[in-house]
């Protein structure tokens, strides 16, 4: 899209890498969010990307390792009215293979309504969310790239100072690339340089 210029973005300090609009700010020094994560935010259009590393959860067939971590997000997150609405194949990413096992991927797609920070259910807004599952194996590694991409601004909400409350304004009216294609890209682009950032399972 016209003025939405994307570059490769280094992550946990050079360890892996993905692409995305330059227009998402890291802000994760500003959150203070746990090491395992980074979080960049669009704040004109109150978007978010969150890239998460977590331990392999062993008990959760690929099939469904998407929306399992989909629902539990919006568990977390205390959301109402959570659906799924896509949900994609299996799919092996040899391009990410450690050793001789390529990365297995899923991804989800959904609805709730969320607030922000600590503010109560009467300040949630409606949000799509994206969800991918990357799964390294050979590392005993689950990554998370979670896209965020307000659809209803609620007008108690404190995204509604910095965006406006009602509906979000689409994205090719505002000239930047749509949230689904900033996902698939991250998603698609994401590399690891540095294996043993997965520390002893990499050994």
């Amino acid at each position: 899209m016209p003025g939405d210029f994307t570059a490769d973005r280094p992550l946990f300090g050079g360890a892996v890498s993905t692409t995305f609009p330059l227009r998402f700010q890291d802000v994760s020094n500003v959150r203070q969010v746990p090491d395992h994560q980074e979080v960049f935010v669009d704040p004109a259009r109150d978007e978010s990307l969150i890239i998460e590393l977590l331990d392999l959860k062993m008990d959760i067939a690929d099939s469904g390792s998407a929306t399992w971590f989909l629902q539990d997000l919006a568990n977390e997150q205390d959301a109402e009215g959570t659906t799924i609405t896509e949900q994609s194949a299996v799919f092996e990413a040899p391009e990410l293979c450690y050793r001789s096992m390529p990365a297995i991927i899923t991804t989800a797609v959904g609805q709730m309504a969320v607030s922000k920070g600590r503010q109560g259910r009467e300040a949630q807004n409606l949000v799509k969310v994206y969800l991918a599952n990357i799964r390294l194996k050979e590392v005993e590694t689950d990554v998370l790239i979670t896209a965020y991409e307000p659809l209803v601004i609620n007008p108690l909400s404190e995204s509604a100072t910095a965006v406006g409350a009602g509906m979000a304004v689409p994205a090719a009216q505002s000239g930047v690339m749509p949230m689904a294609e900033v996902f698939k890209l991250a998603v698609s682009s994401f590399k690891v340089h540095n294996w043993s950032l997965f520390g002893s399972a990499a050994a």
